[in-house]
């Protein structure tokens, strides 16, 4: 079994206008890139997490084509919400309507064979800044400097309870698990891997990979060094352009 991992897939089938087109000639038809990558190497057998920013749609029943689309391909796959997911309100709603093969995390953990998930989507923190990275953000740290101090206050606040939300998931992780992966959306560390709130919690909770998006800009062999393995914790950034619209193979 191998788990892969891709984010940031920004699906619009049931909500046409809102393709990705506009950010760059490499997003035309960009779900037809991952398509081909993903049903050419996932397995049935294998796990692919998806770390939030799944759909464009404003409703459930308009993200209901785009789960569909994921459905259909194969494996077991395991989503967060991502600060685009607006159709994503209720859980309990959300678990209703998905199919088999989908499964989204709350503050819980999900179990397969011997690896354990969890996540949180996160947020934008005073921590650490991705200034020269991001592209497609409505809260990003793009604009920090332009931020008044209440919005800045504001963003504090719900980083807060993202981090009681994580929390609570590196609590439900299944202890005798051989894997234990977080998600989150937004980046748990700076690029350099200097120490951060999330990064102390994950090396206490013993988990070994955190897999997040968020970023866009980023483009791979661009000669800086960005994230990687820090006390034993592996931080890999999955955004699906940042990958090349292919998905990226965590374990083996």
């Amino acid at each position: 079994m191998t788990i892969w991992a891709i984010g940031d897939l920004h699906l619009s089938f049931g909500c046409p206008g809102k393709e990705m087109d506009k950010f760059g000639p490499h997003w035309v038809r960009h779900f037809e890139k991952i398509q081909k990558d993903w049903d050419d190497k996932v397995a049935p057998d294998d796990l692919v997490l998806i770390p939030g920013d799944i759909s464009w749609a404003m409703h459930l029943e308009e993200a209901e084509k785009d789960l569909a689309w994921i459905a259909e391909r194969p494996g077991t796959k395991v989503l967060i919400k991502g600060n685009h997911d607006y159709w994503w309100h209720s859980l309990s709603k959300i678990r209703k309507i998905l199919p088999p093969s989908i499964h989204v995390l709350g503050t819980d953990a999900f179990h397969y064979n011997d690896i354990s998930v969890c996540g949180a989507r996160l947020w934008d923190s005073q921590e650490y800044t991705f200034a020269p990275y991001i592209l497609i953000s409505d809260t990003g740290n793009e604009k920090k400097a332009a931020k008044k101090d209440r919005d800045i206050e504001e963003d504090e606040k719900i980083f807060q309870r993202e981090i009681g939300r994580l929390a609570l998931g590196l609590q439900a992780l299944h202890k005798d698990a051989k894997i234990k992966i977080v998600l989150t959306h937004y980046p748990p560390i700076s690029a350099d891997l200097a120490d951060s709130t999330v990064s102390k919690m994950v090396e206490a909770a013993g988990v070994h990979h955190v897999i997040f998006g968020h970023l866009h800009n980023v483009h791979a062999g661009s000669g800086e060094k960005l994230f990687g393995v820090k006390n034993d914790v592996n931080y890999q950034l999955t955004s699906c352009d940042f990958l090349n619209f292919s998905l990226l193979r965590i374990i083996p």
